[in-house]
């Protein structure tokens, strides 16, 4: 079972928008390009696109407010910076960065089957 984080959830956000934004996601347990073949995972290999799938599902499932939702559009689908998210939205940009922070923590909860509490990213996850 992959553990969602944040840094997991921000990297894979643009595929729920742009179906060719994964061509640019680089699967992290992949071999460098310019190090010598060897033997791979079959275990891990395909990751990646089980990632995409869990990331459109929890889109459409995490329980996000409609603030958060058009905060992370404008992020991750869009890549406005955010002071223009905030003029968009009617707020300030650090209330942006609140609804991101809080966007992505729900969703990494979601996925990881956990309801989502502020500061979720630091609490221990042992018992996953």
């Amino acid at each position: 079972m992959t553990l969602y984080d944040r840094a997991l959830v921000e990297h894979l956000l643009p595929a729920v928008w742009d179906d060719e934004a994964a061509y640019g996601i680089r699967n992290p347990t992949a071999p460098d390009a310019d190090m010598p073949k060897g033997s791979v995972d079959p275990k891990t290999a395909t990751l990646l696109f089980a990632h995409l799938a869990d990331i459109r599902r929890g889109w459409v499932t995490a329980p996000l407010t409609l603030e958060e939702r058009q905060a992370l559009v404008l992020r991750y689908g869009v890549d406005l910076p955010d002071t223009e998210a905030g003029t968009l939205q009617g707020v300030t940009d650090r209330a942006v960065r609140y609804r991101l922070e809080r966007g992505v923590g729900k969703i990494a909860a979601h996925l990881n089957g956990r309801e989502y509490v502020d500061g979720y990213d630091s609490l221990g996850h042992d018992d996953a």
